[in-house]
C-alpha cells in the first residue's frame, strides 16, 4: 500500500484517482502529478513501483501544501480575516455564507437548523 501525505492510498484504484484520496488534490491535479511522474493514469496504485510513488511523493512536495499543512493555511486565513475585521471575517465569524450568496431564502447549510418564534410554537399547541 502507498502511502504518500501520511495517506494511505487505496491500491486497487486507478492511480489518477486514488491520488485524489489526498486533500488539496483533485482530478485535475491528479492528472497533473502523474504526467510530470511519467506514470500511465490507468495504472493501480498497488502496481507503482517504489521508484514511481517517490517521484510523486517528491513532485508533491515540490508543488505546493496538501493534507495538514493545506488544512492550516486555510483555518489561519479565515482568523486573519476575522482578526482584521473585513467583511468576510465578519461573515464567518456570524456563520454566515462569505462569497455573496442570498440568505433570505436558502442558505441553511451555512445558517444552521431553523430557530422557531415563540409565537410559532403556541400557535402549534393550541390546535392540537
Amino acid at each position: 500500500m502507498a502511502r504518500i501525505a501520511g495517506v494511505d492510498l487505496p491500491p486497487k484504484k486507478r492511480a489518477e484517482i486514488g491520488l485524489t484520496y489526498i486533500y488539496g488534490v483533485g482530478r485535475t491535479r491528479s492528472k497533473s502529478l502523474l504526467y510530470r511522474a511519467g506514470i500511465d493514469f490507468d495504472k493501480k496504485i498497488g502496481e507503482l513501483s517504489e521508484d514511481e510513488v517517490n517521484r510523486v511523493r517528491q513532485i508533491l512536495e515540490d508543488e505546493g501544501a496538501v493534507e495538514g499543512d493545506l488544512r492550516k493555511e486555510i483555518s489561519m486565513n479565515i482568523k486573519r480575516h476575522i482578526e482584521m475585521g473585513s467583511y468576510r471575517g465578519l461573515r464567518h465569524r456570524r456563520g454566515l455564507p462569505v462569497r455573496g450568496q442570498r440568505t433570505h431564502t436558502n442558505a441553511r447549510t451555512r445558517k444552521g437548523p431553523r430557530r422557531g418564534t415563540v409565537a410559532n410554537k403556541k400557535k402549534a399547541t393550541g390546535k392540537t
